[in-house]
């Protein structure tokens, strides 16, 4: 039948070009419409995974917090980054094309007003304490905003350490802050007090210098990356902003839209460069086993429409790629160019024992059909292994992959021989064989029995490190960390107070919640708990009570009845001199601050006598924030009691569901970013929360979704495999024969991932189901030809297609190592090291397992008889060496 299809196409050799054409240009414009990469990690698992419906019904819950842009804004001062990211928000939401919605979680008027409020009652009474203690500072300050009222304080500091009512050392970081903003102001450099680090001594946290801007952009699903328009406008609004570096400001992107949009950026980086070169390789060494430029274009041209009819049927099949289907093209290019070379090369070694090309043609036809037939299906069972598995990334690249194996098949029988007979290659004048490897098929027989004594060995002294088998469960580490959003998420993750891998859990009500908080604290692997309870406080009256009292002391100094006439010029110089006078006197001895005192006194000097410009930016310089910051104040202290009904809506909607459900937040003890910290943190909370979810749930359940995918996978293309060698065959040992030495590769490849420092991830893993069924390939060649009678078969030109087909599998699969994003290179290492292990496994350890061929051929297939009669399949070693 084989034949037939083969001497058909030769002989109607222009109607199969013709048609192969038409269907593949139809093929390339299916596949330009349709083509789309969808790089959400979450479309990889089956939504039936009951983790996954537990995302889905709370992104249905809170449809907001889903397909965001996270702006995170650094400032060199907690005042600097606030106003940035006011402004910026603010600057965005007149943008409704593009942005859906825009939330400050950490900023705003509701914070200004109610920020005692939103804090514990021990924090509240420590910062209300330091308020108290700083009314000798603040009310200077309140009744002469200035230059001049800052001289003032000063001057009071210094007289207060000389009556012994301060301590000198307690004024060194404020007259450092101030001498080091008045020394860039001298300079001519840009220069701004903080003055919520000056009444901290200098001290704050991550989150006063990094403010965040929640953004929900409209997308365009008909790109490549949807949200690139919408990032766009952002990055655009942020630089008429000034919101960049060299005004001390920094705004980074990260969020699920940014991260799949530099996961396509980063899949194609590249690409062009990467695929030359990988064609190159191709080229050369196609021309290294055929010879003849005719072949070479005749494997090349089938092998490159195939792969464009079946990126149109996998676009058709699955409606668009995901980050691992997406390597289906390499493992088409790979696997595909097999076929090729198989028939190819046994053409040209047909070519030098028939008188015709037709003939040839046929002949190899007949020498390689059953054998290509019977990998094809093997490799459409392996691939078809993954359909029915959870893992749905790997599930569309085995359907894919799969088809692909039919449709390569399907050329390799038919355009492959038409390109032949129309490019009519010149015949062969000497055999095609591997003569330099005529002793070995010899040397292997002679010594078998120390040959598989050094491989069971070499297994067996390697077992102990399949139990070491490193596994990374983090998907995020399957990315470039060399692009803005993972690397700002790598950031985040360092500050626990920042890091997005939080637990979400939903409790039935707002009522529900401090049961459900209560139950989540008591776990010891859980750290702070944020909920709705955490912005309508269920004890304002006692944090009202203490706000009150300090407002009482407070209002009278925040608030001054009479206040000074705004200072001239010479206020300001006159100001300047006693304070640089006042100082002086303090800066004697060697006590902590006395330095800082009169270097603080010489620059003070210095600002006396420069020009007025210097004075009148010295006062921007430092009472810029002084406004701000007295105003908050005075709101600060004077809150209202919050409910749900004044919540402001965006705050209420980020913590209550529109179905009245209320989000749990928790955060985790320990490093956020270790597999080991989130798995336990996970695992603790679905004891009490069985439907939680989030990042380190999705981790952890992806993990054993995941790794169970590939075991039935596995177990499935093994078993199908088994069953398609079995029935075609017929003999259990010849099956074993085929098999075993796999087995003993896939082994090897694993021992070697420990002694290399390779881990398996969820994207290599794929390999390991993949090189079991290309693998098999390699291995069914050599099992049919030694029972057709073949005696040196590593001499033949069996072993020589084998070999270049290997090289250029390994060059498609190697194209992969060349990526930029981590988790296609892994992949592409995974698959090379496996090939290197399964070529060994069938050039070595197949001849020992297989013994001398049978005294009688195997005549169960037309080969068999084929093969057996066929002067190229049964030249002994001394044949080959007196040609």
């Amino acid at each position: 039948m084989i034949e037939r299809l083969v001497a058909s196409s030769v002989r109607h050799r222009w109607v199969v070009i013709a048609l192969v054409a038409l269907i593949t240009a139809a093929s390339c414009g299916i596949a330009a419409h349709l083509f789309r990469i969808n790089t959400d990690v979450e479309r990889l698992i089956e939504p039936s995974e009951s983790w996954r419906q537990d995302e889905i019904n709370y992104e249905k819950a809170f449809p907001q917090r889903t397909n965001t842009v996270v702006a995170v804004i650094d400032g060199q001062s907690p005042e600097q980054a606030e106003e940035a990211a006011t402004e910026f928000a603010k600057a965005l939401s007149v943008h409704k094309n593009l942005i859906e919605t825009v939330y400050r979680p950490d900023g705003g008027p509701f914070f200004d007003k109610n920020g005692l409020l939103l804090m514990s009652q021990a924090e509240l009474e420590k910062t209300t304490e330091q308020l108290v203690e700083q009314q000798g500072l603040l009310g200077p300050l309140a009744s002469d905003p200035s230059l001049r009222g800052v001289m003032r304080v000063l001057s009071l500091g210094a007289r207060g350490v000389k009556s012994g009512d301060a301590k000198l050392e307690d004024l060194d970081k404020p007259m450092g802050q101030i001498d080091a903003t008045l020394q860039k102001v001298l300079a001519g450099e840009p220069a701004r007090l903080s003055w919520q680090l000056l009444l901290s001594g200098g001290e704050s946290k991550t989150t006063d210098l990094r403010k965040f801007v929640m953004i929900q952009p409209v997308l365009d699903f008909n790109a490549l990356q949807p949200g690139y328009t919408a990032t766009k406008l952002i990055r655009n609004v942020a630089k008429e902003l000034k919101i960049e570096p060299q005004y001390g400001l920094t705004m980074r992107l990260t969020g699920p839209v940014a991260v799949a949009d530099d996961e396509f950026a980063t899949l194609s980086e590249d690409a062009l460069l990467n695929n030359s070169v990988t064609v190159g390789a191709i080229v050369l060494f196609l021309w290294l086993a055929l010879r003849s430029a005719p072949l070479v274009v005749a494997v090349l041209i089938t092998t490159f429409a195939g792969l464009i009819v079946t990126a149109a049927l996998g676009l058709l099949m699955v409606g668009e790629l995901n980050p691992i289907s997406v390597a289906f093209a390499a493992l088409f290019v790979g696997l595909g160019i097999d076929f090729g070379i198989q028939f190819a090369v046994r053409y040209r070694a047909d070519r030098y024992e028939q008188p015709t090309l037709e003939a040839a043609i046929r002949a190899a036809s007949r020498g390689v059909g059953w054998s290509l037939t019977l990998a094809a299906v093997s490799l459409i069972a392996g691939f078809f292994a993954f359909l029915p598995t959870a893992f749905r990334g790997v599930s569309e690249l085995g359907l894919i992959a799969g088809v692909g194996m039919v449709v390569a098949y399907l050329f390799a029988l038919t355009l492959l021989p038409a390109l032949i007979a129309v490019f009519k290659p010149k015949g062969e004048k000497v055999a095609v064989e591997t003569t330099w490897l005529a002793g070995v098929d010899p040397w292997i027989i002679r010594n078998r029995r120390a040959v598989l004594i050094v491989v069971g060995l070499i297994t067996l002294a390697g077992a102990p490190l399949l139990w070491k088998l490193p596994f990374d469960s983090n998907p995020m580490h399957l990315r470039s960390p060399k692009v803005e959003s993972i690397a700002t998420y790598l950031d985040l993750i360092k500050d626990p107070a920042t890091s997005p891998n939080v637990v979400d859990v939903l409790a039935p009500s707002v009522d529900a919640v401090p049961e459900v908080t209560k139950k989540l604290a008591a776990l010891p692997a859980s750290a702070d708990i944020m909920s709705i309870d955490t912005f309508v406080p269920r004890d304002q009256d006692k944090k009202l009570a203490t706000i009150a009292e300090t407002a009482q002391l407070l209002d009278p100094v925040l608030n001054p009845g009479r206040k000074p006439p705004p200072p001239t010029d010479a206020d300001n110089v006159k100001a300047l001199k006693e304070a640089a006078a006042a100082l002086n006197g303090v800066a004697t001895g060697d006590a902590p601050g006395a330095k800082t005192a009169g270097r603080l006194a010489g620059t003070l000097d210095k600002l006396a006598a420069a020009p007025v410009e210097k004075r009148e930016a010295a006062s921007v310089a430092l009472t810029t924030d002084l406004g701000p910051l007295l105003r908050r104040l005075r709101d600060l202290l004077h809150p209202e009691r919050i409910t749900l009904d004044n919540l402001p809506p965006q705050l209420k909607a980020e913590w209550v569901a529109a179905d009245g459900r209320a989000r749990v937040e928790v955060h985790p003890k320990g490093n956020s970013n270790d597999d080991e910290v989130l798995r336990n943190f996970s695992n603790e909370i679905r004891t009490v929360a069985p439907h939680a979810t989030g990042a380190p749930v999705a981790t952890t359940a992806s993990s054993y979704t995941i790794l169970g995918a590939f075991m039935q996978a596995a177990i499935t293309a093994f078993v199908l495999i088994f069953i398609i060698l079995s029935v075609a065959l017929r003999k259990p040992w010849d099956v074993a024969m085929t098999l075993g030495p796999l087995v003993l590769a896939t082994l090897w490849t694993l021992m070697a991932l420990h002694v290399v420092g390779m881990p398996l991830n969820f994207a290599n893993i794929i390999a390991l189901p993949l090189m079991l069924a290309v693998g098999v390939a390699f291995h069914i060649y050599y099992v049919i030809a030694w029972r057709a009678g073949v005696t040196d078969m590593l001499a033949s030109s069996l072993t020589r297609a084998i070999f270049f087909s290997a090289l250029t599998t390994g060059t498609a699969f190697g194209s992969l190592v060349l990526s930029s994003h981590p988790g296609t290179a892994s992949m592409g290492k995974l698959l090379a090291l496996s090939l290197f292990f399964t070529l060994v496994a069938a050039f070595f350890v197949v001849p020992a397992f297989l013994g001398p061929p049978p005294e009688k051929p195997d005549a169960d297939r037309p080969e068999g008889d084929a093969a057996a009669k066929d002067p190229l399949v049964g030249r002994t070693a001394e044949a080959v060496a007196a040609k």
